[in-house]
């Protein structure tokens, strides 16, 4: 594989033909040693690969991108601004697949898929290994056919209609990893105030969330519905119901088929 677009992006790629899962390989990099900021994991062929609360991510050999990016974080940031990470890569994923997609309405479901109509193309996963560093993995589906999604609900690029050439893995992951190092250095030199950044509008903006009404399952088992109607100032989900509003910093949100977001 050759991915020079990605190899001068970041200060160290480390390209591997297959392993089990790109951010526990980074992770293990990163309690094993000090590699700089940006360092990133890329494979095609990701064989254990995790998504969040557990779940499992498949795809055929050689048909998704799986990227860790390392995220160094700010001496003195509070823990839970780091949740505007997952959304600052959701959106550079969904800025990055628009590009290419430029007839379809691609979206940023919260907290961390980004979706393609309803359908999703990809998944973000952060894991904080230890204070003040953070793997960021994200997942894109590239060339994946339709018989072999993993979900009826999961699409590809290819599926999409974009053209499948040898350079567009490349282009792809490159283009991503400038979008979100663009976005976190904006963070960074904000003191982590994603409304004085511009992240938080540029993600209200590509959300497919926001101004629809949706079903809370929360890691506890229980749930609710209401309307989505904005993120706090550290990226959580405000939901107004019937009773009031909630704040949801983890959990399931499932959009409510017929209800429609602010933006496409």
């Amino acid at each position: 594989m050759d991915f020079p677009l990605t190899a001068a992006a970041v200060p160290r790629l480390d390209l591997r033909d297959s392993c089990p899962s790109t951010n526990s390989e980074l992770a293990d990099l990163v309690r094993t040693g000090e590699p700089p900021a940006y360092t990133t994991v890329l494979t095609f062929t990701q064989t254990a690969g995790r998504g969040r609360l557990g779940r499992t991510w498949v795809a055929p050999p050689g048909s998704a991108a799986a990227i860790s990016v390392l995220l160094v974080l700010p001496d003195g940031i509070a823990p839970d601004l780091a949740g505007w990470l997952p959304l600052a890569a959701g959106l550079a994923m969904a800025e990055t697949v628009a590009a290419v997609l430029p007839d379809r309405v691609v979206g940023l479901k919260w907290p961390n898929d980004v979706l393609v109509g309803d359908r999703k193309i990809s998944g973000i996963l952060a894991d904080l290994v230890r204070p003040g560093r953070v793997v960021l993995g994200a997942g894109l589906n590239v060339s994946i056919a339709s018989a072999d999604l993993p979900v009826p609900t999961a699409t590809s690029l290819a599926i999409e209609g974009a053209a499948i050439d040898s350079g567009l893995g490349d282009r792809m992951v490159s283009g991503y990893l400038i979008r979100l190092r663009e976005e976190h250095d904006a963070l960074v030199a904000c003191g982590f105030d994603a409304g004085r950044s511009g992240l938080a509008e540029r993600v209200a903006r590509r959300s497919a969330t926001l101004g629809r009404e949706v079903r809370v399952e929360l890691p506890d088992g229980s749930e609710f519905t209401g309307t989505a109607t904005g993120l706090d100032a550290t990226g959580r989900l405000r939901v107004r119901t019937a009773s009031g509003e909630r704040v949801v910093s983890a959990g399931d949100v499932r959009h409510v088929r017929g209800s429609r977001g602010l933006v496409g």
